[in-house]
């Protein structure tokens, strides 16, 4: 694992900071799976990247995301994974295991949450997510905001 200080973290300062934004005032989003294993952040893909806490007060952590839009503007709109249970929450998106957790643990996707990301804040691609887990997570992103 590599070591970062707090200033190398890539995410976490400046303007590739990832930061919360407002589901409802992103625009027209288009969501579609196109995950290209090339080191890039793409749409079905899980990317690690550092996600500041929702009180933002400055403190996160390093974290999976599932990247779910490209935006026009060259960000990524992604949702954070968690593997605490979430079970019966209509906010957290059951998605099983995979390769993004080392421990193998089954992780929840919060739809509640929309992350905006930028190419070169992400620390490391995980994985490509399979078409079906991707498709019940855009399927209730859809279902909370109208995105398309």
């Amino acid at each position: 694992m590599t070591a970062f200080t707090d200033e190398d973290v890539p995410g976490r300062y400046g303007p590739t900071a990832t930061t919360e934004a407002d589901p409802r005032e992103v625009g027209r989003v288009r969501t579609e799976y196109s995950p290209a294993h090339d080191g890039d952040p793409d749409p079905g893909e899980i990317v690690w990247t550092w996600v500041p806490f929702e009180e933002n007060d400055g403190r996160g952590k390093d974290r999976p995301v599932l990247v779910v839009a490209r935006e026009a503007a060259g960000t990524l709109l992604a949702v954070q994974l968690s593997s605490k249970r979430h079970d019966g929450d209509r906010e957290w998106v059951p998605i099983g295991s995979g390769p993004w957790d080392r421990s193998g643990r089954d992780s929840w996707v919060d739809v509640d949450r929309v992350l905006r990301l930028h190419e070169d804040g992400m620390r490391r691609e995980a994985c490509a997510l399979d078409r079906m887990r991707f498709n019940l997570v855009v399927h209730r992103l859809r279902e909370r905001y109208g995105w398309n």
